[in-house]
């Protein structure tokens, strides 16, 4: 899907589910990250960038407290509720809980007294690393903020409200990366997210330089898959070094007592202290524009994501293979997202994306033997109004 196509979708569901009249728009990105996975809810660094893909929420605010959502990519499907108390899940209706935890949020938080019409469309493959959740999420929240006025509600907010919701109604304990991202997003930059003051710092992307994604073929699922383990194990690693999080661990301590940690643990601290050191060093890497040492970072991150902390998966590693076969010195690829399958991330020059396509092209295939979803996606701005 293009833009046009998502806000006409979004705007047809709207008319054909709610009847005609004026309707605001609004949009909220995916996002990629270029380095730094799962250190995120350790309290460490990120560095993301808005895609040029998301979701795309047609809207009416309405008098009462009635709210009434129309799901354009789910053949119309259709939910209703009101927000004169708190706002229950809807175990049922998966789609639906990031729209009811964002609304309970904005009830509860921002002084949200009015209900609305909303249609969601979104051009996000679901399931590859490029966070539609949190794309869903915060552009439930702009709409809102949009119809009804809610100035006072700022970008780091709406992140904070998304999570939330991510938390206690789709049950996954993910970190604020994603939902800042989608919400603080800003062409021809990535974001240097330091995810304990929540402090985000745009890094540009140097001109020459293109980001390209390719999709494994393999769909995942956060809440399904051993995300939430990897955090409880990352949180065990934090009390063995008696710190608030594993962000607050130097290489140097890392090394003076791992010796004690089980072998286990010993494996999944290790790939977020060393993450954490080589998302600081990949934004400056970028920064001065030397893709060599950013390309051998994001090396180094998938090596560590495969062996220490056992997220990636077969076809990711062979597809992150073919990309820095491909891409060479200048640059470099790895997975991107929380893992078990999903999209790899590549940086490269500008002159070097023709032969990468074709290593992929010739290459690789997915499981099901279909050629892989590709996207070149300069970074993108965040969320806000489209009209």
């Amino acid at each position: 899907m293009t833009l046009p196509t998502t806000r006409a979708a979004a705007l047809a569901a709207l008319e054909r589910a709610f009847g005609s009249g004026p309707a605001r728009l609004v949009q909220a990105p995916g996002r990629v990250n270029l380095i730094g996975e799962h250190t995120d809810y350790n309290e460490g660094f990120v560095l993301p960038c808005a895609v040029g893909r998301g979701t795309v929420v047609a809207g009416r605010p309405r008098a009462d407290k009635r709210v009434r959502i129309v799901a354009a990519d789910l053949e119309g499907a259709i939910d209703e509720f009101t927000i004169d108390g708190p706002v229950a899940a809807r175990e049922d209706a998966p789609w639906t809980h990031y729209v009811r935890g964002c609304v309970e949020a904005l009830r509860a938080d921002a002084g949200l007294a009015a209900g609305a019409d909303i249609a969601i469309a979104g051009d996000l493959p679901t399931g590859a690393g490029l966070s539609s959740s949190a794309s869903l999420s915060i552009a439930v929240l702009q709409a809102f903020k949009t119809l009804h006025g809610l100035d006072g509600l700022g970008r780091t907010a709406m992140a904070g409200m998304a999570q939330q919701a991510e938390h206690r109604y789709a049950h996954c304990s993910c970190g604020m990366m994603d939902p800042l991202a989608s919400a603080h997003g800003r062409a021809g930059h990535a974001l240097l997210i330091d995810c304990r003051s929540y402090d985000v710092r745009p890094v540009a992307v140097p001109s020459g330089v293109t980001v390209l994604i390719v999709h494994s073929g393999v769909q995942r699922g956060l809440a399904g898959s051993e995300y939430n383990v990897r955090r409880e194990q990352c949180e065990a690693g934090a009390r063995h070094f008696n710190v608030q999080a594993l962000r607050d661990v130097s290489e140097s301590r890392f090394e003076a007592g791992a010796a004690t940690l089980d072998p286990l643990l010993r494996r999944r601290a290790r790939h977020i202290v060393t993450e954490n050191a080589r998302t600081l060093a990949a934004a400056d890497a970028l920064e001065r524009s030397d893709l060599c040492t950013l390309g051998t970072l994001m090396r180094a991150s998938h090596a560590s994501m495969r062996d220490d902390f056992e997220i990636t998966e077969k076809s990711v590693d062979r597809l992150s293979d073919v990309l820095n076969e491909a891409i060479g010195g200048e640059g470099g690829a790895r997975m991107t997202g929380g893992g078990f399958g999903g999209c790899v991330v590549a940086v490269l020059p500008d002159d070097a994306l023709s032969r990468a396509l074709e290593a992929v092209e010739k290459r690789y295939q997915t499981p099901d033997g279909t050629p892989p979803m590709v996207l070149v996606s300069p970074p993108a701005d965040g969320a806000g109004p489209l009209d």
